[in-house]
């Protein structure tokens, strides 16, 4: 995701993120046509025709556009409450836990660093690699190749998770009940986990996407024949005007509405994991700090 500030128009000729380079092959294309058009009927044949039915049309394609756009958005908007969840669990679950393992920092350790791994590991399935994160260098080995290797390597992590909680409640640090109350924040996880995998694995129907297309496209060509009788060769640049926008903000929907990828608008899943890490990580004891110690607030940052 690109920072900016919002107040400052020092953005305006920005071209990261700003859909230029993805539309500028059809909005050239629709510009030549354009000339070609213009050309022909000021040195040929008149082929203007009444711009009636493109009025009509036009307010039948904004809508379609305003939807497209809107649904995008929510997609958008979706997923970055759920990471939202995420960052707020996962942040519950070291929290919590800390309070009944504090005399076992071993077992904690091993809870708030798979705690940390597991949105990196979403991060992994949404983007189609394996990735468990720095932390995942200082579990045991043969639990993280075991991960790695399992069909759904987040599912794993939960997996992980639950049985460090279970291993809690075996040794005698909280009882049952406390048990089932701390597994909670591992269910709200996996739920988050399938809200993504929601949104990524179920893009817009198809026949709405190609039927707005196929309407964009009809429009943007056909637009200089209803434009050439009265604007001679200010079709060009107007038809070019036009393009930008339309085709623009159709792209703009296709870039939101899956907001799990690299794309310059996508939801920064880097840093939201990054910061995750470093929250969680700070409830650590230093190192050498006796078991059932707290957390000096310098340590904790």
């Amino acid at each position: 995701m690109i920072d900016y500030d919002p107040h400052s128009w020092t953005h305006f000729l920005d071209v990261r993120g700003s859909m230029v380079r993805e539309i500028v092959g059809r909005v050239l294309t629709c510009v030549v046509w354009s000339a070609v058009v213009t050309a022909f009927h000021l040195y040929v044949h008149p082929v203007g025709i009444q711009p009636t039915v493109h009025s009509l049309a036009g307010i039948a394609l904004s809508l379609l556009l305003v939807f497209r756009t809107n649904a995008s958005y929510d997609r958008f908007w979706e997923g970055r409450k759920l990471w939202g969840g995420i960052v707020n669990q996962t942040r519950n679950l070291a929290r919590a836990a800390g309070v009944f393992l504090r005399g076992d920092a071993a077992l904690y350790g091993a809870l708030v660093r798979w705690t940390v791994t597991f949105p990196y590991a979403v991060a992994g399935v949404l983007r189609g690699v394996v990735d468990l994160g720095p932390v995942a260098g200082t579990l045991p080995h043969e639990q993280v190749e075991r991960v790695r290797g399992a069909q759904h390597v987040a599912l794993a992590v939960a997996c992980e998770l639950s049985a460090r909680l279970d291993e809690g409640r075996r040794k005698g640090h909280y009882p049952e009940y406390v048990h089932m109350q701390l597994d909670q924040n591992v269910q709200q996880l996996v739920d988050f986990l399938g809200g993504c995998e929601r949104i990524h694995k179920t893009p817009l129907p198809f026949a709405y996407v190609v039927h707005l297309r196929r309407a964009l496209v009809l429009y943007c060509f056909s637009l200089p024949f209803a434009l050439v009788e009265t604007f001679g060769w200010v079709t060009v640049p107007e038809t070019f005007a036009v393009a930008y926008v339309l085709f623009g903000i159709e792209e703009i929907g296709v870039e939101i509405e899956d907001p799990f990828g690299h794309d310059d608008n996508d939801l920064p899943l880097e840093h939201i994991c990054a910061n995750i890490q470093a929250n969680l990580l700070a409830l650590l004891p230093p190192e050498g700090t006796p078991s059932g110690a707290t957390p000096s607030v310098a340590s904790r940052g």
